[in-house]
């Protein structure tokens, strides 16, 4: 049975850390909810420790320095995860290849040479990763459409046919399959891997639901706090298939933020659902999340 709850602040006490999603919870790509990120900065002057846990698929640094554009506090956060360091392990051990070819836009480059402490001694005794052609390629490292502006996965499918063909594998640096940015909704690489898998290839994902992602959080967690167990922590999210099932997954309680990918089922606004309508939904799931509400404030 799910609790519907009104703020953070009526559950907080139950709980010493947070692994928080970003898109769609603190921010859409443009702005920074003002209500969420004060949500966060209470939790963490009661003592709490807040993990934002994201599929974006580049390093922890550029995901930063993109919080820094868009006026994200410092202290509303203590560290991040993110979907493409999870994912650069698996690259750097060699899952898909040593020559890969690269689906994805210039600005997710940095996952190719942005490398964190204990990553960059992997990638010193490992072969190097070299980009390559398609036809030349071992295997298939995907982050993203080139242009998620104007592509669709269909702009894709010759090139996952091409790759499904030559037998190639294909990593897959964020699962998601939609993000919203502001009021326009776009596609990422979780779409691809999915297509890729219908056409019967191999997709290997390191991003939420999948355990990697929540491995390199507990590390980031246990680094601030060692003490510290599974039942210690909320996961927060809007992204059923993603934040809530795999935080589920891994044995973690989970707020469920309606207001984010799935607000139209709920009434026109988007932090005051419509408690009969998200009741209803809710039963009608095959998991139920401990908490739900509206938007994180």
């Amino acid at each position: 049975m799910t609790d519907i709850i009104s703020s953070l602040a009526d559950i907080s006490s139950r709980y010493r850390a947070v692994f928080c999603d970003l898109w769609g919870c603190v921010h859409n790509g443009v702005a920074v909810f003002p209500q969420a990120v004060a949500a966060l900065q209470a939790f963490r002057a009661q003592g709490g420790k807040v993990i934002l846990v994201t599929n974006a698929p580049r390093p922890k640094g550029p995901v930063e320095q993109q919080l820094a554009r868009l006026w994200m506090p410092p202290d509303a956060y203590d560290d991040i995860a993110t979907s493409g360091e999870a994912a650069q392990y698996g690259m750097l051990a060699g899952a898909v290849g040593r020559r890969v070819h690269h689906i994805g836009a210039d600005k997710d480059l940095p996952f190719f040479s942005e490398f964190s402490e204990d990553l960059a001694k992997l990638a010193a005794r490992e072969p190097a990763i070299t980009r390559v052609a398609l036809n030349d390629a071992e295997g298939v490292v995907c982050t993203g459409l080139k242009d998620d502006d104007t592509e669709t996965p269909d702009d894709y499918r010759q090139q996952l046919l091409l790759a499904k063909a030559k037998g190639l594998k294909l990593l897959c640096a964020n699962p998601d399959i939609v993000v919203d940015l502001g009021h326009k909704r776009l596609w990422c690489a979780g779409a691809l891997a999915q297509d890729y898998d219908r056409m019967g290839g191999t997709s290997l994902y390191f991003g939420k639901p999948h355990p990697p992602i929540y491995d390199l959080a507990r590390r980031r967690l246990a680094a601030l706090d060692p003490g510290l167990s599974d039942a210690d922590i909320l996961a927060i999210g809007d992204g059923w298939d993603t934040d809530i099932a795999g935080a589920m997954a891994e044995g973690i309680d989970t707020l469920f933020l309606s207001g984010g990918l799935l607000a139209a089922r709920f009434g026109p606004d988007p932090r005051r659902p419509d408690p009969a309508a998200l009741t209803a939904w809710l039963a009608d799931q095959e998991i139920a999340p401990s908490f739900a509400m509206g938007m994180l404030q």
